[in-house]
């Protein structure tokens, strides 16, 4: 496994993020057995750095990454966690949180703890002096309950400035959506720049874009297999990120062993892209922007007052940019009427809690339109209904 140095310490620069945990088939419950599979393939192969957060699995993320670890000596593994200041609330109290993830995770410090995603919307709760969240943290770096501070952002870089300007000295790390799709679509370069020029060192996010860049066409494979014929999609995007400077951990959502164990061995050895390879890999991101940029990170799902699974509608709406198909209509159909993309009310409440800054109102209108230009299994439906009818008459 490849490490990086943090303050004299050695870090598999190969996280395993812990958002997107398999899960029991047919449920949101996660799958524990497969879990422990892949906690244990981890540690074996080096890969000791786990990164969890407070909201991840509806809470359960914390409970089982950790009752996972519990077998290993906690001076063997390192632990990250999250306070969710980006949820928007009446007011916000840091102790109480911090004390029960504390309680969940069993553990009495934490190695790298977050401000969880300090963007826009969140700004005025984690400097507003009333709440004290970023100094009630700093206090627990004191005490030992944190070894390492930092936050993680999906802000624009005048934002992640203006926070720095203000708390810059207290934070040792920073964790941001970093890909060679997001270096010029969400103007991640910048954000590295910005960063190097504060010397604080770089936790990489997204490095897939949620599974996006690990599914290319077949032209953009073929075009990248000329330079490297065995190389996976999502090799590419690992070994695109070995190249950025200032990197320390990638963080990789991972939900089956396969993944995990392709990952491990991307992580074997270094071999970051040549200057042709970049060119050609950022030629395809360009390619690729006509995409709604989701991540699935379900931020904005809690606050939809028509409970609409936005980021399932995001994808399909991906999928009928590409190619309208009667299976993707298919699957609107089998939604309630009042869960299709034709109930959003366009209250906004998503677009302002997006860390993408996806108008979603507009997504979910335009979604409509392609949807009535697109075959749908309803219609299907009445047409094979209408042709049976015709061959008994």
């Amino acid at each position: 496994m490849i490490q990086t140095d943090f303050q004299g310490q050695k870090l598999p620069l190969l996280g395993f993020g812990a958002m997107r945990l398999p899960l029991v088939e047919g449920t949101s419950t996660i799958d524990e057995a497969q879990t422990e599979k892949m906690v244990d393939y981890a540690m074996a192969h080096g890969l000791n750095y786990f990164d969890t957060a407070y909201p991840y699995h509806g809470g359960m993320s914390e409970v089982v990454i950790s009752r996972l670890l519990q077998k290993y000596p906690r001076e063997s593994y390192y632990l990250a966690d999250k306070y969710p200041g980006h949820q928007l609330a009446s007011s916000y109290d840091p102790a109480a949180i911090f004390e029960d993830q504390l309680k969940k995770c069993n553990v009495e410090y934490f190695d790298f703890y977050l401000l969880h995603n300090v963007c826009e919307l969140a700004m005025p709760a984690y400097t507003d002096p009333k709440w004290g969240i970023v100094d009630y943290f700093v206090q627990q770096k004191k005490l030992g309950r944190i070894r390492h501070l930092g936050f993680s952002t999906h802000a624009s870089p005048a934002t992640v400035e203006t926070f720095l300007d203000q708390y810059g000295d207290q934070m040792e790390f920073c964790q941001i959506q970093l890909n060679y799709l997001d270096w010029t679509l969400q103007n991640a370069k910048a954000k590295c720049e910005l960063l190097g020029r504060r010397h604080i060192p770089i936790w990489v996010m997204e490095p897939v874009r949620g599974g996006k860049l690990a599914k290319l066409s077949d032209t953009d494979r073929k075009k990248l297999a000329a330079f490297r014929p065995s190389a996976t999609p999502a090799e590419w995007a690992f070994r695109w990120l070995q190249g950025v400077e200032n990197v320390n951990v990638i963080l990789s959502g991972m939900s089956t062993m396969e993944q995990l164990m392709e990952n491990v061995r991307i992580f074997e050895s270094a071999a970051p892209l040549t200057q042709q390879e970049n060119a050609a890999l950022l030629e395809v991101a360009e390619g690729m922007k006509n995409s709604v940029p989701c991540t699935a990170c379900r931020y904005c799902v809690a606050g939809c007052p028509m409970g609409l699974d936005i980021p399932f509608l995001l994808s399909i709406d991906n999928e009928l940019r590409f190619a309208p198909a009667m299976n993707i209509g298919m699957r609107v159909d089998a939604l309630p009427e009042n869960k299709r993309p034709s109930a959003c009310i366009a209250c906004g409440k998503c677009t302002r809690i997006c860390p993408q800054h996806i108008d979603i109102p507009g997504e979910m209108h335009a979604m409509v339109r392609l949807l009535a230009q697109s075959p749908s299994w309803a219609q299907i439906c009445r047409e094979r209904e209408e042709a049976a009818k015709k061959l008994k008459g």
